[in-house]
Parts: structure tokens; sequence; C-alpha cells
């Protein structure tokens, strides 16, 4: 990938690759990923990077300084803190200027070969690209089976239509760039919201590549609580939950009671040997636990209400220690 840029009428594509702690891949992924945009450069479209420092603590922001050093396409958005992955991505789609915007991880793991075949499903036509993982080298078994089990309960549940295995390993249209950039959720999960916005749709299978090196920076803390903000900032249903297990549990409370009270006035014919209290005991334990849990469901929602109400930027950039930003 060449440092200096020819005036062409060629259209521009953009890479947001964001950082959490990349130093030992920021040289290996830049030098494997500049092969394959070398040739895109020499085809159909112009290229620019911006990596988007996601508040590293390493020596990720070092690293990327040398890479803008000889590459002027090299673009470093810096954000002032740790904000998390859905957020720097948000971060890179703000700042990118492209026709075409593709996001993709800075470990090596999306197949960066495939970049000219997103271009080309993108040139016929479609204006989000996705890229569907079909497996994941060195996969852990939660991580694996867990994303598997939670598309179809998740598009259920909140009315949505993820699709399996769709991943942050796609490429978008300025158009829906530019409607992404009039959300304003702060719980977000990006390929939710692009699925969201619409638009036509293609997608590429691929095989996740194993880490080149560290380990992921999300944890399956992180990705259960991904997941259940995503279900709440992507739909209503959850709120109706003690709602649907109100009306299951009304009718089977009023069936155990008049059993009840008919076994202990016939004498307990089935030898079931039920007490009142026993029963009011357990039947005041099922409902306070009901209870929490309709609660807990509620507080998650005045959390999101609370987090939109205070309207703070989605983002901090560090203009001092940004590069090539304009």
């Amino acid at each position: 990938m060449s440092s200096q840029s020819p005036k062409s009428h060629k259209p521009l594509l953009s890479v947001i690759i964001p950082c959490y702690n990349e130093g030992s891949n920021i040289v290996p992924f830049y030098q494997h990923l500049a092969q394959v945009l070398a040739d895109v450069e020499a085809g159909p479209m112009r290229c620019e990077l911006l990596y988007v420092n996601d508040g590293s603590t390493d020596d990720t922001l070092e690293k990327l300084y040398k890479l803008a050093s000889h590459n002027s396409k090299v673009k470093i958005i810096d954000l002032s803190r740790n904000f998390g992955k859905e957020i720097a991505t948000s971060a890179g789609l703000h700042y990118a200027t492209g026709d075409a915007i593709l996001t993709i991880d800075a470990d090596d793991q999306h197949p960066v070969e495939l970049i000219p075949e997103f271009i080309k499903k993108w040139q016929a036509g479609a204006q989000v690209v996705t890229g569907i993982r079909l497996s994941n080298q060195k996969e852990g078994f939660i991580k694996r089976y867990g994303s598997k089990l939670f598309y179809g309960p998740f598009n259920k549940f909140t009315g949505s239509r993820l699709v399996p295995g769709s991943s942050d390993f796609r490429l978008i249209d300025k158009v829906v760039q530019s409607e992404f950039l009039k959300l304003t959720e702060r719980n977000r999960i990006t390929r939710g919201l692009i699925d969201w916005i619409g638009f036509k749709q293609d997608y590429i299978e691929y095989h996740a590549n194993a880490r080149l090196s560290g380990e992921a920076g999300y944890s399956i803390g992180r990705l259960v609580a991904l997941a259940f903000n995503s279900s709440i900032s992507l739909s209503l249903k959850p709120l109706y939950f003690s709602m649907y297990a109100g009306a299951v549990v009304l009718p089977i409370s009023i069936v155990l009671g008049l059993f009840s009270a008919v076994e202990m006035l016939i004498g307990d014919p089935l030898n079931l040997d039920i007490t009142g209290g026993g029963f009011v005991i357990i039947l005041i334990l099922f409902l306070i636990g009901l209870l929490l849990v309709s609660q807990g469901i509620t507080a998650m929602y005045i959390s999101h209400i609370h987090t939109e109400s205070q309207n703070r930027p989605l983002f901090i950039v560090n203009d001092r220690t940004s590069r090539g930003l304009e």
C-alpha cells in the first residue's frame, strides 16, 4: 500500500480498525492488510486507514504513530479513555470520509483477503455487506455455542433479524453511514443498529483466523452484558415480561389454591399431606422471585433512560494525540 495518493476520481474506501491493547498485533496486521489494499488501490478504489485507539494502556498508540509517519493514509483517532469496542467503532464511522466504509478487527481474525469480495458486492449494488462467521479457530466452548444459542432467541424475543454468525467484519455504503450517525443510543450494538437501518444487504461467509497474539478484548462477562444491553436497546418486549409471567402465574396459583382447598376439605384422599401454611410459603417465595426478576428488568430500562437523559457525548477524542483528522 503506497503512501502517496495520486489524484484520482476513484471512490474512496475507509477502513476502520478499533484497537485496544493490540500493540503486539499492530505491525503484522498492518503488513497483511497493506498487501491486500495495495491490490485494491491498483484497481477500483483509493483507501484510507482509520485506527481508533480505545484507551489502550500498552504501546498500541506508539506503534500507530510509527505507521502514520510512514504512510499519510493512516489516520489515528485517539479516544480519551476506554469507551468499548462499540463506541470506538462509532467514532471511526463518525470520521470516515469514504464512499464505502469497512470495519475490521486488528487481531487478524477477519480474513483480509476477502476485502475485494466485499467491494465487488458493494459495486454490484449492496449497501451493507456483512461477514458471516462459520467457525473460529481456538474459540472456547462457551463463546462458540453461546453465540449460536444467542441469535435465535434474540431475534424472536426482540423482533430483530440478526443473521446467525454475523460479525463486525462488514462494509457499508456512505448512505448507510449517514443514517447511522443520526442514531444517539449510548448502549449500542453496532451490527444490530446497522441491520435495523435496513437498505440492500448481502453476505460473505468466512472462517475466522486465530488471533495473532494476546487475548480477546471481550470477556465472557462483557459479551453477556452486550447481549442484555442489545436486547433492551432494540426491543421493548422485555418490559412486558412481568405481565406475561403474571398471566401464567395467576391461573396456576388459582388452580393450585382450589386444588389445595378441595384436597383439605375432602380428607386428603391422595395422601399428599398438603398444609395451608406450607403451600402459602411456597407460593409467596415464588411470587417474590418473580417480582424481583420483574423489578430487575424494569431497573435495566430505567438505567438506560438515565443514561440517555444525561445526553453526554458518545465519545471524546484527544485532538493532541490524534493524527490526520480534519
